[in-house]
């Protein structure tokens, strides 16, 4: 806990007063947080709306796997298995960032800022969802896929969070290894195996990680270079940005594309693919051109591919999902 604490966080005096007056407001005994403000602060460590994201990309590919609909318990049973895994993982990260967590804005309202959820408390809640979720995906799952899930963890947890993200610009590349593994956990639930389809949809996610998340670090640059956290739109101008946004966006659109030649989908999702591949390669060639031509702030529609990129990747997934159906 110290070492955390201890670790340099960066920002200025105004925020680091900001910080202060927050936590002087804070809870400071257990009857001071209501106990249904307490199971949402506990969900909230979880960060469903990143594991809405992972189950997206793990069921479809359960439908490749099994060319149809594969066994609905297995499916269930790996849904929760991938939550509780993914959880575990988002509540060491708010444990071991609680210290810029409380310095930026984007995060001043995560449940161990607030104090909500106490250091303590989110470390055991998140080794019992690592351990239980190891457990979940062994006896109900396979071995196989308990060992990909435990790995996911240990990647997002000791890799990217605790060496990579305060180190490097090039930490979402990396570290985004983690956000890919529910595509080998979804083939490898149905067949206790690989494919080099999986392959293809891990590198589709690989690749599609940096464009997803470049974005959004554009919008709130100034939380990183506050807090001294080397994410690239802190440390590279935006044409740097959008440049790299550009490089990654064509790599991922064409290993999207290599799934129908290696005989894994048919044309509904060679169809799909194209279609909003295309649709990405618009918006991100028009957020260069934007940054090439100087423009800031709101007029910059950074925010544009970034939601757009969570619509392409559900709707890519979904394809994914439904092409064998029409083979």
């Amino acid at each position: 806990m110290t070492a955390v604490e201890s670790r340099p966080a960066g920002g200025g005096t105004a925020h680091a007063v900001k910080a202060a007056g927050k936590r002087s407001q804070l809870p400071r005994s257990p009857g001071d947080r209501p106990f249904g403000a307490r199971v949402k602060a506990f969900v909230a460590l979880t960060k469903p709306r990143v594991i809405e994201l992972l189950l997206m990309t793990t069921v479809p590919v359960m439908f490749l796997a099994a060319k149809g609909v594969p066994d609905l318990w297995l499916v269930l049973a790996t849904c929760v298995g991938g939550y509780l895994s993914a959880g575990g993982a988002a509540a060491f990260n708010m444990y071991l960032d609680r210290d810029i967590d409380a310095l930026m804005d984007r995060t001043s309202q995560r449940p161990l800022v607030t104090g909500m959820v106490s250091p303590r408390e989110c470390l055991v809640f998140a080794t019992a969802l690592a351990v239980g979720s190891t457990a979940w995906f062994w006896y109900l799952v396979n071995p196989l896929s308990a060992m990909l899930s435990l790995g996911a963890l240990l990647f997002y947890v000791v890799v990217y969070t605790m060496i990579l993200k305060r180190r490097t610009s090039q930490n979402i590349v990396w570290g985004g290894i983690a956000g890919c593994m529910p595509v080998f956990i979804g083939w490898s639930a149905v067949t206790n195996s690989f494919s080099w389809a999986a392959v293809i949809l891990f590198l589709v996610i690989f690749f599609w990680t940096p464009p997803h998340y470049w974005p959004l670090s554009m919008k709130v640059k100034d939380d990183y270079e506050r807090v001294g956290v080397p994410m690239l739109p802190a440390v590279a101008g935006n044409k740097v940005v959008a440049r790299q946004i550009v490089a990654y966006s064509w790599v991922m659109v064409g290993v999207s594309l290599l799934l129908q030649p290696l005989g894994y989908t048919g044309w509904f999702y060679t169809a799909v693919a194209l279609v909003c591949g295309a649709f990405w390669l618009k918006e991100a060639h028009g957020l260069q051109s934007r940054a090439k031509a100087g423009i800031t702030g709101a007029k910059l529609k950074e925010m544009r591919l970034f939601h757009w990129s969570i619509t392409y990747v559900s709707l890519l997934f979904v394809a994914v999902a439904v092409d064998p159906f029409l083979r």
